[in-house]
């Protein structure tokens, strides 16, 4: 297998060991199936737009690393966002198909360790998100704002941590050193995951507050509102190329405990969001964003449209169920 140079990504393969690898992956499949069964049961018929603009919203933003302390960077996660304005199942499959997405095509982050990198910043970003605002339902909109941006910061702190123990576990660095290190560069990248999620959510709130109501599992949309969302999805990704080319937290921390070399991704036409055909490095990181939009859409698109198709097959069959008489009293 061929590799690339190792660039601010999620984690790379080798950070993890096969069994810490392989106990992340089972808790990642059960976790989505449990959220494929939830989501099927509750899937709107306008809500799968919504899911599609969502992961194609937060696949642009996750290509833009800010800048933070000491020359490390960090990006959005995206997960409070996306459990608030869809649900926490729906926004747990959200986040599932933009990290697949990102491993797979983009080879950012390892493929064996691809279940820990959903399980840290898709499940447990969704969970904490979720869990913090639905206690907060009904309140107003200014507590609302506060609890969403102390959600987001936590759920980067969660994420942190949950990628600080699996590292541990694996043997790659001492418990009472990489935890601390981890929290600490994490707490100012949380700041700015709390300040973009609250943006976001204040933008929802004034153009569609029907979706941060209390059936937000079954939210609504309409096409003025995803339109706009695709808009603000391509300014984000033309703005890609301006984005902090310094390590991320998990780099700068495995630099600085000298396990960085033991990083390995697999390489590819697209690695590193980059178009081998394009000489200009902005030009083909643009490109790159605006494929991997239209494959993440296309994947949320499709698998919502079949969770659907196969609700209503299910439910026409529960009909006609019901509408046959007991055997008893069937005709011979």
């Amino acid at each position: 297998m061929l590799y690339s140079p190792i660039q601010p990504m999620h984690i790379p393969d080798n950070f993890l060991s096969i069994t810490v690898s392989l106990i992340c992956w089972a808790i990642t499949i059960i976790t989505l199936g449990v959220a494929i069964s939830r989501t099927n049961k509750s899937l709107g018929e306008r809500q799968v737009p919504l899911m599609g603009v969502m992961a194609a919203f937060i696949f642009a933003a996750q290509m833009i690393n800010f800048p933070v302390l000491g020359g490390t960077s960090g990006h959005l996660l995206g997960g409070v966002l996306a459990a608030i304005a869809l649900g926490p199942w729906a926004g747990m499959l959200v986040m599932t198909a933009v990290i697949a997405v990102q491993g797979l095509l983009f080879q950012d982050g390892g493929l064996i360790v691809m279940g820990a990198n959903i399980l840290n910043m898709g499940l447990l970003t969704c969970a904490v998100g979720y869990g913090l605002y639905r206690s907060v339902i009904g309140s107003n909109r200014t507590v609302k704002l506060a609890v969403i941006g102390v959600a987001a910061w936590l759920s980067v702190m969660a994420g942190a941590l949950s990628t600080a123990l699996q590292i541990w576990l694996s043997g790659n660095a001492q418990l009472q050193v990489i935890v601390p290190a981890m929290l600490f560069f994490h707490a100012f990248i949380g700041f700015g995951e709390a300040l973009i999620t609250v943006a976001a959510v204040l933008f929802i709130i004034r153009t569609r507050p029907d979706l941060l109501g209390e059936g937000t599992e079954s939210a609504q949309g309409g096409r003025g509102w995803i339109l706009t969302g695709v808009l603000l999805t391509l300014i984000v990704v033309l703005l890609s190329p301006f984005a902090s080319t310094n390590p991320d937290g998990l780099n700068r921390v495995a630099t600085d405990l000298g396990f960085i070399q033991s990083a390995q991704t697999a390489s590819g036409p697209l690695a590193g969001y980059t178009v081998p055909f394009l000489e200009s490095v902005s030009a083909s990181k643009i490109v790159a964003g605006v494929i991997g939009i239209i494959v993440v859409l296309a994947i949320v698109f499709i698998t919502g449209r079949s969770m659907q198709n196969k609700r209503g097959l299910n439910t026409q069959s529960n009909n006609i169920q019901a509408t046959r008489p007991p055997i008893e009293n069937r005709k011979p």
